[in-house]
């Protein structure tokens, strides 16, 4: 596809779905062109490169704050909804020990708030419409990224923060990040899609340790047995 507007209107008609404007795009379905001039296309030059190391790079992103910082050196930083204070405390070390990085991480409570809240630099990536605030709690954390860094998705306006949405979310997380800080993980939860996803690019992941009587960390520590870096930055008591 040649048509820069006639993606943009795809995305726009089918609420940046990947698979429905795949579809579109072999079929040569032709839309009503739309307009939109917070956004950028993968035709774009300022497109991110490391975007098109993904098997399924989205085809627009949206966007409120300062696009130029999807160029800057970056890290992802990721982990529980519902982060130990352990979590929390080394989540605020590590952004302010990395002021010279770009943070990237998913607008969620817990572990992304806290990253996006100490950075002085940052990028939210959503798994819903640009102009929906899920979830709703973070509300005044969607107006200080936007003030001082970016907020991306590649869903438009206020589309619905659908439950697969987010770990399909996770697949930017990881390509945009030059490696991924994972704070709290568990077995089964959406950061262990973002280790995924970071492994296959062949990202470094740098994992926080746990102490052996703190069960919220037992599969950091495992991923750490597995391979992965460990988090080593001193952590204020």
């Amino acid at each position: 596809m040649e048509n820069r507007e006639l993606l943009i209107s795809l995305a726009i008609k089918y609420n940046g779905e990947y698979s429905l404007i795949k579809k579109a795009i072999e079929n040569n379905e032709i839309c009503e062109l739309r307009e939109c001039r917070n956004c950028i296309t993968i035709l774009d030059k300022e497109y991110p490169k490391r975007l098109l190391d993904l098997k399924r790079p989205p085809y627009v992103l949206f966007y409120k704050g300062d696009i130029n910082l999807l160029n800057e050196e970056s890290i992802g930083i990721v982990g529980s909804r519902k982060p130990c204070d352990y979590a929390l405390r080394a989540t605020r070390e590590v952004v302010l020990n990395r002021r010279d990085k770009v943070v990237i991480s998913g607008m969620a409570k817990g572990i992304d708030a806290c990253a996006h809240k100490y950075a002085d630099r940052t990028i939210g990536i959503l798994g819903c419409g640009i102009n929906y605030i899920y979830p709703y709690c973070n509300k005044d954390l969607f107006k200080e990224v936007e003030k001082k860094g970016l907020l991306i998705s590649e869903y438009p306006d206020k589309s619905l923060p659908y439950a697969y949405h987010f770990p399909f979310r996770n697949r930017l997380i990881a390509a945009l990040s030059d490696e991924v800080y994972i704070m709290e993980v568990h077995e089964k939860s959406g950061t262990i899609t973002t280790v995924n996803e970071s492994l296959e690019l062949g990202k470094d992941i740098r994992v926080l340790p746990y102490d052996v009587f703190n069960e919220s960390g037992s599969y950091n520590n495992y991923l750490i047995n597995e391979g992965a870096l460990m988090i080593n930055i001193k952590i204020d008591k």
